[in-house]
């Protein structure tokens, strides 16, 4: 292992993928980075996965082990300035919180469980960074442990992004169990691949591509195996894929695949990867597949760096899907400044929402979203709003933020209720809880949807009591706003909630 030493440019990132764990630190230098120090480690999580979606001890010491080592080397690294992300096996697991938190605890910063569609934006934006306008239009293919990632760009924006559930590990385990490689065998492999990827066929070959490039740890070795057999000049075609293919079949099994440039590590995986490819060549006639060193881990990395000087995706979708869906912007606007206004007011009694970027963040965006329900109905529109936030497609955010943006869109009216945040790690449920209070009183004092300066409100909490102070004259020129504030005083009662309302 690299000697770790401290400084203050550093950055990583970290992929936690369902056959290997990479982390990667680097050092921005303008628009690109220096590598300065690379780990990767063969856990094998998929394959510690059982039928009931259960890791198996083994796999979980495995993975335990390889990121106490992670932690050690992330330790000089400041606190923002890492991410981790975890992607098919951390996806399908059945309540993976226990062993999530065992990883944050090893690694000393959180875990983000992305999408499938998340992971695909991801890897294209580290595979094309700084490509350059030659050949705007890129097929970018990635096949992981568990997921092939399949988009197509045009230069640097990502225009077609799938998942598709299928791996070098699960059709490994699939197709080639005890080892065994045969004609059929394989020929059964690449069909399934085929028929995994035909509801994807019509679009990306409508779309068209000028290059197609593969990343990740499967294509390299494809490539290097069929160079280091004369079989290509570094780059993947139709031909070099067949010979590889056979060649492989008449050697029978995975244990005799001595090949030049495949490591040891990976012979008990390349079957499957090699049909996987093979069945995505045939499936969108691809005719040749340059290969990049660069994949998910540096399209973390290119992310972070955009939110660390402010370019975060993040932002652009959610006024993306605000503008979609029709929400009324200066309405949301006016009724996310009251509520950064009042967060700002309540943060020596509540102290865990001081200086939390985070919080401020989901709050000012579920302000921005909280109307988005009703282009669909005004009738339950909030439901609406937490259905659409919940399940869409939405860049930059994991599948945990996700969950929290939905519920304080579901929660800034109606019944408060605690259960909307099931699934929600219990030490981040009182922090949504609170800014979602705060989002139904900004939505209050705003219902008039004027956009009059509000008069001085004076705000303050302690644990579960939350004390609002008027201006006596304009509350009583506001019998409306009096109104909704009792009818809150009776909704957030049975959560354990107690609001006061004050005139001065």
């Amino acid at each position: 292992m690299t000697e770790a030493r401290e400084t203050v440019d550093d950055v990583a990132a970290v992929d936690l993928g369902s056959n290997s764990f990479h982390m990667i630190v680097a050092r921005p230098r303008g628009q690109e980075i220096t590598v300065v120090d690379k780990l990767r480690e063969p856990v094998r999580l998929g394959a510690g996965l059982d039928a009931d979606k259960q890791l198996s001890a083994e796999a979980q010491q495995r993975a335990m082990a390889c990121l106490e080592r992670f932690g050690q080397r992330l330790r000089p690294i400041r606190t923002g300035r890492v991410r981790i992300v975890g992607t098919n096996t951390l996806r399908r697991m059945r309540r993976p919180e226990q062993f999530l938190s065992a990883a944050e605890q090893a690694l000393g910063h959180p875990v983000e469980v992305i999408s499938g569609v998340e992971e695909a934006r991801l890897i294209y934006g580290g595979v094309v960074h700084g490509l350059g306008a030659e050949q705007p239009s890129r097929l970018v293919i990635d096949i992981g442990g568990g997921s092939t990632e399949v988009i197509i760009g045009e230069r640097d924006q990502p225009r077609l992004l799938e998942s598709v559930r299928m791996g070098c590990v699960s059709f490994t385990d699939r197709f080639f169990g005890g080892g065994n490689i045969t004609r059929k065998r394989f020929v059964a492999a690449r069909m399934a691949a085929r028929l995994e990827t035909e509801y994807l066929v019509a679009d990306y070959r409508a779309a068209g591509w000028d290059v197609c490039i593969g990343a990740s740890g499967t294509v390299r070795a494809i490539a290097k195996v069929i160079a280091g057999c004369g079989w290509g000049d570094g780059a993947i075609t139709p031909e070099g894929l067949d010979q590889l293919a056979d060649h492989m079949v008449g050697l029978g099994s995975i244990d005799a695949l001595n090949l030049d440039g495949l490591r040891e590590d990976r012979k008990p995986i390349f079957p499957g990867g090699l049909a996987v490819l093979a069945g995505l060549f045939d499936a969108l006639n691809i005719t040749r597949m340059t290969v990049s060193d660069r994949a998910l881990r540096e399209g973390v990395i290119y992310d972070l760096l955009g939110r660390l000087s402010d370019h975060d995706v993040r932002h652009d979708t959610v006024a993306g899907l605000a503008r979609r869906f029709g929400v009324d912007a200066a309405h949301a606007d006016s009724v996310r400044a009251t509520a950064m206004a009042m967060l700002d007011g309540v943060e020596d009694g509540w102290s865990e929402l001081a200086g939390d970027t985070a919080a401020r963040q989901l709050l000012s965006w579920a302000a921005q979203l909280h109307e988005i329900g009703l282009f669909v109905a005004h009738g339950s529109y909030h439901k609406h709003g937490e259905y659409l936030v919940r399940n869409g497609d939405l860049h930059g955010f994991s599948q945990l933020d996700q969950r929290m943006l939905a519920a304080l869109v579901r929660l800034h009216r109606g019944k408060f209720r605690p259960s909307v945040l099931d699934g929600v790690p219990q030490p981040a449920r009182e922090r949504i809880l609170r800014l979602a209070i705060l989002l139904r009183l900004a939505v209050i004092l705003r219902r008039g949807r004027t956009h009059d300066p509000m008069p001085a409100v004076v705000i303050q909490v302690r644990e579960q009591q939350v004390s609002i102070q008027f201006d006596a004259q304009w509350l009583a020129d506001h019998a409306l706003t009096r109104a909704g504030l009792e009818q809150e005083q009776a909704l957030l009662k049975p959560a354990g909630y107690k609001l006061r309302v004050r005139e001065a």
